[in-house]
């Protein structure tokens, strides 16, 4: 029988391993236009954070006692459908589940090219790979020269932002939290890396690195690191907001950055967005994307735990720092 990860309570601050679940799925046989499809990998997100919460959001927050939804790709088993057939690869957002059925119109069928895993479709061919790429490009519009500061910079979204601002021709500085991730930003050829854990700065840091100032940054984290790039932004920066996960398990509100006063100042912009605001151009993102994925100038990393009752853990070990690039489940 197939089993689902359930929310059992909402956590306060941090997510523990009792906030969740295991629990057996009961599926009903696939009616007329249904689909019976085993998920082979499944997403963890930062975002999920936010839907643990029972307040209003841009999607509706996780119901206790319910199977959490979230990205999946997995393989059709049994089809009562004339648009999916048995063995075609699938994207869903029926993820913390084994197995699911559900209608054929609410799943995207995948052409899964020779030698992409499916996998990269809940990465850097997926959500993670467009949020990085549309708020880089359609809100930092990057220019050749522009030093570009990444936060969250050996993250799923992170990673994919650094690489694509360097083949657009910047100069760009990346932090992360450990010496092994900071080695791997260096080996993708990141100009300047810096370990904000043993930094002992991080504004002296990012100063060092960027004498002249930044001209965009793209925010992973928030907190200290984003009154850091308000403090480096040359006049006109553009900072852009993709998350904040330094305050995702916060139980009171973080105060803001002490120098937002220079905002004024310099003319900065600053402009948060959810990536669905540019599902529009996803055939643009993959057309940009794919060529330098095929030529080997775009390169991922994935963190994957095996087993459908480790997904807690994986999405607990986002808030940990344990994921290189994106954190994955196999089912």
């Amino acid at each position: 029988m197939p089993r689902e990860i359930r929310l059992a309570a909402r956590p306060v601050g941090v997510p523990a391993a009792t906030d969740f679940e295991l629990a057996d799925s009961n599926l009903a046989a696939p009616g007329d236009g249904d689909v019976l499809v085993h998920n082979k990998f499944m997403s963890v997100d930062p975002y999920m954070r936010g839907r643990l919460y029972d307040r209003p959001s841009y999607v509706p927050p996780f119901a206790i006692g319910e199977a959490l939804q979230g990205g999946a790709v997995g393989v059709v088993m049994e089809s009562k459908s004339d648009k999916l057939k048995a063995g075609d690869i699938v994207l869903s957002m029926f993820g913390w589940r084994e197995a699911f059925v559900a209608p054929a119109a609410a799943l995207e069928k995948l052409d899964v090219p020779g030698g992409i895993p499916m996998e990269a479709f809940l990465g850097v061919l997926g959500m993670p790979g467009l949020t990085a790429w549309a708020g880089l490009t359609q809100i930092g519009k990057p220019k050749p020269g522009d030093v570009v500061f990444v936060s969250g910079a050996a993250g799923a979204v992170g990673s994919i932002v650094a690489q694509v601002a360097k083949l657009k021709g910047c100069t760009v500085i990346a932090s992360a939290g450990s010496d092994e991730k900071c080695d791997w930003l260096k080996g993708l050829g990141i100009d300047h890396v810096i370990n904000y854990r043993t930094c002992g700065n991080l504004l002296a840091a990012v100063q060092a690195a960027a004498p002249k100032g930044i001209d965009i940054y793209f925010d992973n984290v928030g907190g200290e690191h984003l009154e850091v790039a308000i403090e480096v932004a040359r006049p006109f920066a553009r900072l852009i907001e993709c998350g904040m996960i330094s305050a995702y398990n916060d139980t009171d509100p973080t105060p803001g950055p002490r120098n937002m006063i220079q905002i004024v100042g310099k003319s900065l912009m600053i402009r948060g967005f959810i990536v669905m605001e540019f599902a529009g151009l996803r055939g643009d993102f993959l057309a940009e994307v794919g060529p330098w994925i095929r030529q080997g100038k775009l390169k991922w990393q994935e963190t994957v735990l095996d087993g459908i009752a480790e997904a807690p853990n994986a999405f607990i070990g986002l808030f940990e720092g344990k994921n290189t690039g994106k954190m994955l489940v196999k089912l």
